[in-house]
């Protein structure tokens, strides 16, 4: 069967658009090379993984509060409640995306090794899962 087009990866200089998840896994059709490219890929998908996240809490902080029918007074600031998640999440994920993508994609650049569009998805997942992990107190300890 002859090669298509669309089977080739691009030319290491080529940026693929995001997010350029492709499947099946075992052969990636895009691949990030330049440590710009790495790191904006990472700092995209922790901000869109950050903002659902957070966004999910500012629905369920609102819910709680809609069961709170005893101070009608505190529904006039309730409003402020997705804006203040929306930008707490996006300073977090500045700071997380931009540290994690920078480390990986200068790992990767040493070794010499190109990095699929998946990587930076799964690393966005970890950032959350950190996040989710560091919020709840740890009992036990010393």
């Amino acid at each position: 069967m002859a090669s298509s087009a669309v089977d080739e990866p691009l030319p290491s200089n080529t940026t693929p658009p995001f997010p350029s998840l492709s499947l099946p896994l075992e052969t990636p059709r895009w691949t990030l090379s330049s440590l710009y490219n790495i790191w904006r890929f990472t700092l995209l998908w922790t901000l869109i993984l950050y903002g659902l996240f957070h966004m999910g809490a500012a629905a369920i902080a609102l819910l709680m509060q809609a069961g709170n029918t005893k101070s009608r007074s505190s529904w006039k600031y309730l409003w402020m409640v997705p804006l203040v998640y929306a930008f707490v999440a996006g300073v977090e994920a500045l700071l997380a995306g931009s540290v994690v993508g920078l480390i990986v994609g200068a790992s990767y650049r040493a070794g010499g090794f190109t990095m699929s569009t998946w990587i930076p998805f799964i690393w966005g997942w970890v950032n959350v899962m950190v996040l989710l992990v560091s919020s709840f107190r740890i009992m036990g300890g010393l």
